[in-house]
């Protein structure tokens, strides 16, 4: 036998658990909120900008072909600032106590769109380390790269600063907590709606036609005790109002 479900019972399913899908969504936020602010670590970001040309010869005249070529050259550029010959020259310079992989994971390099300019970004806990590894990755780059590849015109546009009031990029607090409640009302339907499908009980007529596939013929209503008690006394002050009715007769 075949069952339909309908907008109208998918709502009173809704309604009838709505203190458990409010309830789980509640906790799914003070769980996530908990994590968010006492268990995970704040990560903070520091940003340096390099501009790299070729030569310093002839700058006032840039060719389009030797444009493009630097263009090109950026990919190798991000891999020259992560290789562990600047790094290590990074290491030995901040006495940091990481091995080479762990810093390479805090280093990212990022080109800007259809230019020369590369950014590059340090991650870590402590902001004002950050920013100084990312302005000693920078240093170190200018310095070497002209030996590695015999350009000597990289100019430091922008080095990391640490602002007075620094934040975090991560953890987002407004985000997960977002995340938390779309997860929470989503977990909440979903044991609602699974719930009620394991409920086999017997409600309405409904019901019946649909478990036996037979037509309800009639519905006997629910007498409610009060009622009937007060449909009793009801009864009896008639019936006494009646033979006082007779006596004064």
């Amino acid at each position: 036998m075949e069952e339909t479900v309908n907008i109208k019972d998918l709502l009173f399913i809704c309604k009838k658990q709505l203190p458990l899908i409010i309830g789980i969504t509640v906790l799914s936020v003070v769980i996530c909120a908990f994590i968010t602010y006492f268990l995970l670590t704040p990560i903070y970001k520091g940003s340096t900008q390099l501009l790299i040309n070729k030569s310093k010869d002839n700058e006032a005249v840039y060719e389009y072909n030797e444009v493009q070529t630097n263009l090109q050259l950026i990919n190798t550029y991000n891999v020259i600032i992560k290789s562990p010959r600047i790094l290590n020259l990074v290491k030995e310079e901040l006495g940091l106590q990481l091995s080479i992989e762990e810093l390479t994971k805090k280093i990212t390099v990022e080109s800007e769109e259809d230019s020369q300019v590369l950014n590059i970004n340090v991650e870590d806990p402590n902001p004002e380390v950050a920013a100084e590894i990312a302005n000693t990755i920078a240093k170190v780059f200018q310095k070497n790269i002209v030996e590695i590849m015999n350009i000597d015109n990289v100019v430091i546009l922008a080095q990391a600063t640490v602002n007075q009031n620094p934040v975090p990029i991560k953890p987002n607090p407004l985000l997960n907590l977002a995340i938390s409640v779309v997860i929470g009302l989503m977990i909440g339907f979903g044991i609602a709606f699974f719930l009620e499908y394991l409920d086999n009980s017997i409600k309405t007529e409904q019901d019946i036609e649909n478990m036996f596939d037979l037509p309800v013929l009639g519905v006997i209503s629910t007498i409610e005790t009060n009622a009937h008690e007060k449909y009793e006394t009801e009864g009896r002050n008639s019936e006494c109002l009646i033979s006082k009715r007779k006596k004064v007769l």
